[in-house]
């Protein structure tokens, strides 16, 4: 699969769940605007049966017209009166019975053969009233409306979907060919950076060859760093490459941590020198995480490189683990962090401002690659001001 492919891929995955999640949250409003509309054709259904009724009961002067779908029947002292037609089962005898007795109102659904009833049995004068209400015209007022909104909320989820895939194509489109670029010149500018380094690290090589045994220690020591680095620069070269394919995954394999923070500061001993800063590595042993050593360095670069750039005299590299993760912490003596730029200091270009001290801490890609790599190992990365002042950035990792 091209990267071309897989881009196509992630719109259309994109594309999908913007469509569903439109699709349900539609979904949900239709559910809610449904219940609500029911609870209320209910509310206002019970109130109106209960008017019916009432007024029915209230206004008796001949059982044999009583509103449609009601029937009435009166029991007085020596008969009994009852609307024609009444359904089988009826009149319920022990609420006639219980209302003669107490002579209290009173109401209740009751089922008979399968169809529901409401009835309401009162005193009404010297007599018994007890009034009869089918309710399967409500039942079918209801199910008319609950067919109507099922519908009506079909068509909106589809039509809800497919604005939401349309939506969601538009919004999704251009930062797929922001990344498809920025993938084509990460590839463009590896692919051109490889022979170069190749060519370096050759005559790198070559040079090592050549010299003869009487050259200064210092001579080959910086010669061996220097075959050393282009070897590592070839390494982040690769990672650069891992990091901007879709299809590429991390290659994981045990790093010896404590062995690469080493190679990390000697290689920034020089930079360090230069600018009057002594850097240091504590290490209370040797200590392993799985990963990809290239990424890892390039981590450790870019901690070593802001400390350094940042510090007055001192950087310290402080390497621990415990029973869940381990971490290395790269301190500085320098200013510390302005707290209005923490919230933002592992973005892109993320920038400070001065101190009370006078001195700038800035901020660029370095922080912000070293949280995109803690991130592909599982990991994440921190700041804070120690008591003492200064900056102390932590990279977690997952323990072995």
């Amino acid at each position: 699969m091209t990267a071309r492919s897989t881009d196509a891929a992630m719109l259309r995955r994109a594309q999908l769940r913007l469509g569903l999640q439109t699709a349900a949250a539609v979904a949900v409003a239709v559910l809610l605007l449904a219940a609500v509309t029911l609870l209320v054709v209910v509310h206002n259904q019970h109130r109106a049966r209960d008017e019916l009724l009432s007024t029915a009961t209230a206004r008796i002067d001949d059982v044999t017209d009583p509103p449609a779908g009601v029937w009435l029947v009166v029991r007085s002292a020596d008969r009994e009166q009852a609307s024609p037609g009444l359904p089988r089962g009826f009149p319920d005898e022990e609420a006639l019975r219980q209302t003669a007795q107490d002579h209290m109102a009173r109401s209740a659904d009751v089922v008979v053969a399968g169809r529901e009833y409401y009835v309401r049995t009162q005193q009404q004068g010297p007599n018994v009233v007890q009034a009869v209400l089918d309710l399967r015209e409500a039942h079918a007022e209801r199910f008319r409306i609950l067919q109507a909104l099922a519908v009506a909320g079909g068509v909106g989820l589809v039509l809800a979907g497919l604005a939401g895939a349309w939506l969601g194509r538009r919004a999704v489109a251009p930062l797929a060919e922001s990344l498809a670029l920025q993938r084509r010149f990460v590839a463009d500018a590896s692919h051109e950076l490889r022979t170069p380094l190749t060519l370096l690290s050759t005559r790198a090589q070559l040079i090592r060859r050549r010299l003869d045994r009487s050259a200064p220690d210092r001579v080959r020591s910086d010669v061996d760093g220097l075959v050393a680095d282009a070897d590592r620069l070839a390494t982040i070269l690769e990672d650069l490459l891992l990091a901007a394919d879709p299809r590429g995954e991390m290659p994981r394999r045990p790093v010896a941590l404590t062995e690469l923070a080493a190679h990390a500061v000697a290689a920034a001993a020089p930079e360090a020198e230069r600018q009057g800063v002594s850097v240091r590595l504590e290490a209370a042993g040797p200590i392993e995480v799985i990963g990809f050593d290239a990424g890892l360095l390039r981590a450790l670069n870019a901690l070593l490189d802001n400390a350094i750039r940042h510090a007055r005299s001192e950087v310290r590299v402080v390497l621990g683990t415990d029973a869940r993760s381990t971490f290395v912490e790269v301190v500085d003596d320098g200013p510390g962090i302005d707290p209005t730029i923490l919230p933002t200091l592992f973005d892109r270009f993320a920038s400070g401002s001065g101190t009370t001290d006078g001195r700038t801490r800035r901020y660029g890609l370095g922080l912000a690659l070293v949280s995109e790599i803690a991130a592909r190992h599982g990991g994440s990365v921190s700041a804070r001001s120690p008591d003492v002042g200064g900056t102390a950035l932590r990279l977690v990792l997952p323990a072995r």
